[in-house]
C-alpha cells in the first residue's frame, strides 16, 4: 500500500513510519517540522520506499495514496499555546484537506487526536483504561486546558 503519514517527523508519526515500512508499505511522511524533527526520520531518508515532504497540511497536497494517517498537530501545551491560531488551522484545515485528499483518491483515513481530548488527568501516568477528566461545558472542577485558556 502507498501510505501518507502527516506529522511523520514527529514522535508518533516517525514510529508509525518505521512500522509501516517494516510491514512492506511505501510511505510518504509529510511534516512542516514545527514540532517534528528530521532526526526522527534520518534513518529512513534514502530508502526507495520512503519519501519525506516538508509541507504544511493547512495547504492542500496532491498525492496518490491508499491510506492516510493524519497525525499532524502540535501535541504539547508549550507548542500549541505558542500559536493557538496556527494550531486550530492545522487541526481544522489540515483535517479537511486530508479528508478531501482521501475522497479524491478513495483512500482510507485514520484521524488521530492528542491527549488533550481527555482533559486534565487526575491520574499520572494514565493507564490505557483511564477515561479522562473532561467537562464539555467548562463548569465545575473538571475543565480542560482549552476551556481554562479561554477564561484568561
Amino acid at each position: 500500500m502507498r501510505v501518507l503519514v502527516t506529522g511523520g517527523a514527529g514522535f508518533l508519526g516517525s514510529h508509525l513510519c518505521d512500522r509501516l515500512l517494516a510491514d512492506g508499505h511505501e510511505v510518504t511522511a509529510l511534516d512542516n517540522l514545527f514540532t517534528g524533527s528530521r532526526r526522527n526520520i534520518a534513518h529512513l531518508l534514502g530508502r526507495s520506499d520512503f519519501d519525506f515532504m516538508r509541507h504544511d497540511v493547512v495547504t492542500p497536497v496532491m498525492l496518490e495514496v491508499d491510506w492516510i494517517f493524519n497525525l499532524a498537530c502540535p501535541a504539547s501545551p508549550i507548542h500549541y499555546q505558542y500559536n493557538p491560531v496556527k494550531t486550530v488551522k492545522t487541526s481544522v484545515m489540515g483535517t479537511l484537506n486530508m479528508l478531501g485528499l482521501a475522497k479524491r483518491v478513495r483512500a482510507r483515513i485514520l484521524q488521530a487526536s492528542t491527549s488533550e481530548v481527555y482533559g486534565d488527568p487526575q491520574v499520572h501516568p494514565q493507564p490505557e483504561t483511564y477515561w479522562g477528566n473532561v467537562n464539555p461545558s467548562a463548569r465545575g472542577p473538571a475543565t480542560t486546558r482549552a476551556s481554562a485558556w479561554r477564561r484568561r
